[in-house]
């Protein structure tokens, strides 16, 4: 498996002292002409879609359709798997994430993953959240302590659980875990957060939950979710995409999508004759 060299740091979206100012007016991420193929098998088939920035982005369609292999390249997570190949070009913030000089673990600090099933580490409350900032050599006490409490009211959990920081993460329920999660995402701070089913294991108060703190946080990052829940992708999305055997079928604004979508078959998977 091709490992990418190391190479200077991936660049921040948010300007820095004496650097020109970043484009907030583009596309946060940037699809175009994606071919992908597991072990010869095509899983996406010249997919083209722009992710805009500060905005929901939700992949919507019925199982096996390539939503999670899409959510899946935007941070290379797919290269994990042996005897994948892709055709294509993939840019987050104008960068393209397959050039042979991309630092790939940057790019995972940059482009946060949140998984369809929580999965919190085997580590206290406290040390989930501040185990990125260690990885990226903060060591100073003062500094995690600051990272732990903003990320943990950034996912709206901090109140539930300040007294406890150094409990087991695996003793908070279900939607609290994935919540940590999400913390543990946003403590490294990145540009893009991705979400793959992330309220498929969750009952209806804890899924309002997450449904509201992710609207809440498309104020700072660019957020992506795959969901078979398309009343989901109707209540909290910006832009909505349908994907059916590995083409993407149509994408744009999530009330045309779903009051006056262009292709037949968007319609009859919305309206629910087929998936």
């Amino acid at each position: 498996m091709f490992t990418a060299p190391k190479v200077a740091p991936f660049p921040r979206t948010s300007s820095s002292p004496g650097a020109p100012p970043a484009d907030a007016s583009g596309p946060m991420v940037e699809i175009e002409r994606l071919w992908f193929s597991y072990g010869g098998k095509v899983a996406l088939k010249d997919v083209s879609i722009t992710f805009p920035r500060n905005r929901i982005s939700a992949l919507i369609g019925p199982s096996g359709c390539g939503k999670t292999t899409l959510l899946r390249c935007l941070n290379r997570m797919n290269d994990l798997i042996d005897g994948v190949s892709h055709e294509g070009t993939i840019r987050v913030a104008g960068l393209d994430i397959y050039d042979p000089s991309m630092d790939v673990t940057d790019l995972r600090k940059r482009v946060g993953m949140v998984f369809q099933k929580s999965n919190p580490f085997p580590k206290t409350i406290y040390e989930n959240v501040a185990y990125g900032p260690r990885l990226q050599g903060v060591r100073s006490r003062r500094t995690l302590d600051e990272v732990v409490e903003r990320s943990l009211k950034s996912a709206a959990l901090w109140e539930e659980v300040k007294n406890r920081l150094h409990a087991p993460a695996l003793s908070l329920s279900g939607g609290q875990q994935q919540r940590l999660c999400i913390a543990r995402a946003i403590a490294v701070e990145p540009d893009v957060l991705l979400l793959d089913e992330p309220c498929s294991a969750l009952d209806p108060v804890a899924t309002a939950k997450i449904e509201e703190l992710l609207v809440g946080l498309k104020q700072k990052y660019t957020i992506v979710i795959v969901t078979h829940n398309i009343q989901q992708a109707a209540r909290i999305s910006d832009q909505t995409a349908f994907m059916l055997l590995g083409e993407l079928v149509e994408a744009g604004g999530t009330q045309q999508v779903f009051t006056t979508p262009r292709d037949p078959r968007t319609e009859a998977f919305i309206s629910g004759r087929f998936g």
